[in-house]
């Protein structure tokens, strides 16, 4: 009999692959993209180490992104045309996007990862080199998004008007065990993390030696705790104390041994 098509549920994507390949282990595709097409809710893209361009779009499906060795080997690079990743359908928190670098976003509202209606799962990123008008790093907007982005680092993004990493519209998120230094407003002084109207929670995160004010809230207050944000902010456990990153000049933004952080 004939051996049946490949059909996941997890779905291979190497830079030596094709499109046209069945994406199996032995037959992988060459973009993250086709394996998104490919894939169902539930399934899993699984991203051989390796720089891939073009925008990754979820497409309102409910699946895993992830990389097989981590971000400083995985690379989503889209070169200064249009978003790097776009969440904007209705996804849930089975939307997951784990282990890449984001970079060389440039559009309107968020260069690397833009997030409406939508409540995705963000782990172990490195958002840097990215540049929008609004959300540099990243956009959020819409009532019922409840995105959750943890153990990741937002670095070197820029922005001309609100939120050179992160600016936030709506919705309810959640930013944990985060990293967010050298971002930079282009146009003005606006805040690093910008927040519109927007209730949630940053914690155990650092905000620290973005090139303007480090937060800046209107209208709602998340609750932010146990953070370091450079000049204070109100909260438990908030410190004003330089976190002591091991070597900024070489992009190294893990802590030296005696951090207060």
């Amino acid at each position: 009999g004939t051996v049946p098509a490949y059909d996941g549920p997890t779905w291979h994507i190497s830079t030596t692959g094709s499109d046209s390949n069945d994406g199996s282990e032995e037959s992988p595709f060459a973009t993250i993209q086709h394996g998104i097409e490919a894939s169902n809710d539930g399934d899993t893209v699984l991203v051989q180490p390796g720089t891939y361009n073009g925008t990754v779009n979820f497409g309102g499906k409910n699946i895993v992104v992830q990389s097989l060795l981590g971000a400083d080997t995985t690379i989503i690079d889209v070169n200064q045309d249009g978003q790097a990743v776009n969440i904007d359908s209705g996804e849930d928190s089975t939307a997951v996007l784990n282990g890449f670098t984001i970079t060389g976003g440039l559009i309107d509202h968020g260069g690397g990862i833009r997030i409406n209606q939508s409540s995705p799962y963000l782990t172990n990123l490195i958002i840097t080199g990215n540049h929008a008008s609004d959300g540099g790093g990243i956009w959020i907007d819409g009532d019922n998004s409840r995105p959750i982005i943890t153990n990741s680092l937002i670095v070197n993004n820029t922005a001309s008007g609100f939120g050179s990493a992160i600016w936030v519209g709506g919705g309810n998120m959640s930013l944990i065990n985060c990293t967010i230094t050298n971002n930079a407003d282009t146009d003005g002084n606006d805040a690093a993390v910008y927040c519109y109207q927007y209730t949630g929670t940053i914690k155990n995160s650092i905000i620290w030696g973005n090139q303007t004010s480090e937060l800046e809230t209107y209208a709602n207050n998340p609750n932010i705790i146990y953070c370091a944000v450079e000049g204070g902010w109100e909260g438990v456990g908030n410190i004003d104390a330089d976190p002591l990153f091991a070597d900024t000049t070489n992009g190294d933004y893990t802590l030296q041994w005696d951090s207060p952080c």
